[in-house]
């Protein structure tokens, strides 16, 4: 009886390991199906970003993505710059840590800007520049 309840967390482990990696699956399966529709699109565990022509649509992954995620037009868009830790860098001195998102700045002064998170830097940078080359 002991050995069986030193094994019990070791299984416990196991089947929690077995959700993760069931959800994540899952994750990526709604990722396949709502990025059918976009000329471009990223899957990152912080954001999804889906573009459309000039349309940019973005949110939360998730087991289910909802049709009504936010989304803007880059005739819109006044700036878009690459924050790392929330400061603002030139695409061509790229540091090899830290926090990357993508900032989008409006016309409109009172409307907020926008920023979409990236777990990876170089990944961040290649947006930056293709959503600039996009918007013109």
């Amino acid at each position: 009886m002991e050995r069986g309840l030193l094994w019990l967390p070791l299984l416990m482990v196991f089947f929690g390991l077995a959700w993760s990696g069931w959800n994540e699956y899952q994750k990526l399966e709604a990722y396949g199906r709502w990025a059918e529709k976009f000329d471009q699109a990223k899957y990152d565990i912080y954001a999804i970003i889906g573009v459309k022509g000039k349309q940019i649509t973005w949110g939360k992954p998730g087991r289910f993505i909802p049709d009504n995620l936010p989304n803007f037009s880059l005739n819109d868009i006044d700036n878009i710059q690459l924050l790392i830790n929330d400061r603002i860098v030139e695409l061509t001195e790229l540091p090899t840590k830290g926090k990357a998102a993508i900032q989008f700045s409006f016309f409109e002064q009172n409307t907020p800007s926008i920023k979409i998170l990236f777990t990876e830097i170089p990944l961040a940078a290649k947006w930056t520049v293709y959503l600039e080359e996009l918007k013109g």
